[in-house]
């Protein structure tokens, strides 16, 4: 796979099945090639990804791929004759071995949106990288030498993904399932057809719908969790019928993941080793460990004592009504605590006439067939004070979120408008 990359140093890994994006991820890791991986691949992220690196390939197994980059197809076949290029020598499996990858080595190129819209860019080490994983695979424990499987519903070009799913097989020996299964029916069959001990990696949003559709769930040891903070009582519904534990790993896109918590044990989240929570102000910045340099976190949290902490929710979520503050992520919670409520998500109104007056507002989309808007408002007002009730609260039979399960702002005011305008 090295070979077919071409002259470039950078590449856009795409590929949706895991083991192809693995195979190429490592291909990049031994050849000295750095790996892309956007949030998005959105023509206007490639055009910014190319001024960032003009030389930057596509690699792809889509035969429909429609990202404007020169592209590297994935090869059809798994023969080693096959995918190596013309006149290339065979090489005698006996000679084969394990790379030995220089810890300081740029292993990925991650990126944020920023505040401009504009991608910013993170590179990881490969050294602090397989740190990482390492302890997360103790903290989960599971660093006991046990060959394991890894499910997982979250892509791998996500942080997420790519430490939970992918660089955790590679630090650890263990199996990936190449499928990224998304609908419960397809989770709970790919689940079934790996061996035990089976881990399932997955996000609050596909683990609801795993359990509401009331689809039995094959035996599985352990569910890790990300992306969201994931309810107390969905948790413990989801270890009861899955007869397993779940825990929750905290981190970031800049970070890589730095704490965890099993939620049916306590709201308070525990960090790796090494890694030092401060204050500046009113921000937190983390430190230490495989954090290869301070790094100010996008979320609200209370330091509680050595090594933990609380999570508030995150800085932009802040809302502030009438001297009033609460978080978007505490409505959240509120709003899908409501029984008949399937999905639902507030959201920051855009309105500058009244940011003008100095006046919030927020909005909401909610998903909840049974229920009406009166019905609705009333069990909220139970809930939250009600300067935050949303106005407008818009009943829609889906929310746009992306493949981990996020719901961007902007995605959130756009379905709002349609769905208002053609009532």
């Amino acid at each position: 796979m090295a070979e077919r990359l071409g002259a470039g140093r950078h590449v856009l890994n795409a590929c949706a099945d895991r083991y192809h994006f693995t195979v190429g991820f490592a291909a990049t890791l031994v050849s000295g090639r750095l790996s892309l991986l956007p949030s998005t691949h959105t023509a206007q992220v490639i055009r910014q990804l190319r001024a960032y690196a003009p030389d930057v390939v596509c690699l792809t197994d889509a035969d429909d791929c429609d990202i404007e980059l020169p592209r590297v197809p994935y090869p059809r076949t798994a023969a080693a004759s096959d995918a190596s290029p013309p006149g290339t020598p065979a090489v005698p499996a006996a000679s084969m071995s394990v790379p030995a990858i220089g810890a300081a080595q740029p292993a990925a190129c991650v990126f944020t949106s920023g505040s401009t819209g504009t991608p910013v860019p993170h590179r990881k080490s490969f050294g602090p990288l397989i740190a990482c994983v390492g302890e997360e695979a103790r903290r989960l424990g599971i660093a006991d030498g046990t060959s394991r499987a890894i499910v997982a519903t979250v892509p791998p070009q996500h942080m997420y993904g790519l430490e939970s799913s992918v660089l955790m097989a590679l630090a650890t020996g263990y199996a990936l399932c190449a499928e990224r299964p998304f609908y419960p029916a397809d989770i709970a069959a790919v689940l079934a057809a790996v061996p035990r001990p089976r881990i399932l990696v997955s996000t609050p949003v596909h683990l609801r719908a795993l359990l509401e559709s009331g689809i039995a769930v094959p035996a599985t040891d352990l569910i890790v969790c990300s992306t969201a903070p994931l309810a107390a009582p969905l948790a413990a519904d989801i270890e009861r019928r899955c007869a397993t534990r779940l825990l929750e790993v905290y981190g970031s896109t800049e970070t890589g993941q730095i704490a965890l918590r099993r939620p049916t044990e306590g709201p308070e989240w525990r960090l790796w080793p090494g890694i030092k929570l401060s204050a500046r102000g009113e921000e937190t910045w983390a430190q230490g460990g495989h954090i290869e340099q301070p790094t100010r976190l996008w979320d609200v949290l209370e330091v509680t004592g050595a090594g933990r902490f609380l999570l508030h929710g995150r800085v932009a979520d802040l809302v502030n009504i009438a001297g009033k503050r609460s978080s978007l992520a505490y409505l959240d919670h509120q709003l899908n605590s409501i029984p008949g409520v399937v999905d639902g998500a507030f959201f920051h109104v855009d309105d500058p006439r009244a940011a003008a007056r100095g006046v919030a507002r927020v909005a909401a989309c909610v998903v909840a067939p049974q229920l009406d808007t009166a019905q609705v408002v009333e069990e909220l007002r139970r809930r939250i004070d009600p300067v935050f009730l949303p106005r407008p609260l818009v009943f829609v039979a889906q929310l746009p979120r992306n493949s981990t399960g996020k719901l961007p702002q902007e995605a959130l005011r756009s379905l709002a408008a349609a769905h208002l305008k053609s009532a």
